[in-house]
């Protein structure tokens, strides 16, 4: 489908992947949980995720979530770079997450059964 999470080795050759561009560094912590390559594994995450970790994701992110897209918006998406491309994904996550937080104020919407989320393709990236 889409590439997955991809990362850098930190300077000095540390173990601590950099997954988000500099300017986004303060979102390193949400990345591994957060920067999904697909639809169903950001809703699988959300499902599996405790509420008090969504909101805190949340919380962090949408201050500056319009910064994220302006800032993946500079390059074209069939060539877009690695660190640019996860934070995408967080974007693509906060997306999820929001109606979590905004309209159900849970993972999982009320009386909505074993919702499960299936495609047939999904886009890319």
């Amino acid at each position: 489908m889409g590439r997955g999470v991809q990362g850098r080795a930190g300077s000095g050759g540390g173990v601590t992947m950099k997954r988000l561009p500099s300017a986004f560094a303060e979102f390193e912590k949400f990345a591994e949980k957060w920067c999904l390559a697909t639809e169903p594994e950001r809703w699988e995450a959300r499902l599996s995720t405790p509420m008090s970790e969504i909101r805190e994701f949340y919380d962090a992110f949408s201050g500056r979530f319009e910064e994220a897209i302006d800032y993946c918006d500079k390059f074209p998406l069939d060539d877009i770079p690695d660190d640019a491309l996860n934070l995408l994904h967080l974007v693509y996550s906060m997306i999820m997450v929001s109606m979590a937080v905004e309209i159900f104020g849970t993972q999982k919407p009320t009386d909505s059964a074993d919702a499960e989320m299936h495609r047939v393709s999904a886009p890319v990236p």
